[in-house]
Parts: C-alpha cells; sequence; structure tokens
C-alpha cells in the first residue's frame, strides 16, 4: 500500500515515461504521505479504444486515470498535496494540460490489506511493522527505501 493504478489509451504513455510517472509517484508519497517507498505499487493499465468513457460518449484521446488506494490516518491536506502535486506533475512528465489528468483517492485502513504476507499497521508504525518481517525480506526490502 499505496496502489497506484494509472489508466490511459494504449500507447500513451512509453516505458520511458512509465518508469518516470512511477518514480514521481513513489517519491511523492513519501514524502507526502510519509510511507516507506517499498510499499508504493504503480500498475500501468493500457485500455484499447472504446474502453474509456466520459459523459456516455468514447472519451476523448490523450487522458490519465489514477486511482489510489492509500491507507488511512492521513490529514486532509496531506491528501490535498497528494491530488494536486500528483496532477500537476504526472501532466508535466506526460506533457498532457492536467486537466487531462483525473486523480482519485480512497482511503483503506490498513488492518483491511496484507503484504508482504502480513496486515499492514497504520501510518507511523512502518518500523515496528518491518521488524516483523523475516530477515531475508528486511534485508531486500532495505534495498529499496
Amino acid at each position: 500500500m499505496p496502489s497506484y493504478a494509472v489508466s490511459s489509451r494504449a500507447g500513451l504513455i512509453d516505458q520511458e515515461r512509465r518508469a518516470a510517472v512511477a518514480d514521481l509517484l513513489t517519491t511523492l508519497h513519501r514524502d507526502i504521505a510519509v510511507a516507506p517507498r517499498y510499499l508504493v505499487q504503480v500498475i500501468f493499465n493500457d485500455l484499447d479504444a472504446g474502453a474509456l468513457f466520459l459523459a456516455g460518449r468514447e472519451a476523448p484521446e490523450g487522458h490519465v486515470w489514477i486511482h489510489a488506494d492509500i491507507r488511512s490516518g492521513r490529514t486532509a491536506q496531506q491528501k490535498t498535496d497528494l491530488l494536486e502535486q500528483i496532477t500537476s506533475k504526472v501532466a508535466d512528465v506526460l506533457e498532457l494540460p492536467p486537466e487531462h489528468v483525473w486523480v482519485y483517492v480512497n482511503e483503506i485502513p490498513g488492518e483491511n490489506m496484507t503484504e508482504y504476507g502480513k496486515l499492514l499497521p497504520e501510518p507511523g508504525k512502518e518500523e515496528e511493522w518491518f521488524a516483523t518481517l523475516p530477515q531475508s525480506l528486511q534485508e531486500e526490502l532495505s534495498d529499496l527505501r
């Protein structure tokens, strides 16, 4: 957690920009929501023409939808900062107008998800949670911090 799902028309986001968006979302989440990088997942969904609709009509090309599932417990200001920065910075990376970047943040209690085989803690308790992981996994994840 968090999981960021980035959906767009197939071909809009090339591999280089995917890597840039994934790094951007990871960094923004780490900095604003104060969560370790190793918890941030980014999934890209390429959708065929005719698979995206807006107002009951096929959506125009050049739009991106980002759905973020994050642990609950962040402040209203943190969520506002995430929404605003993701919108503007993803638009910059993809060379799109900000009004073509749609961002949604959904909150899920940490107790309602597992990662790395364990229930997730509430925000701020990641270090205690990390200490309960197997040593080999701790070593692997330490490189991702």
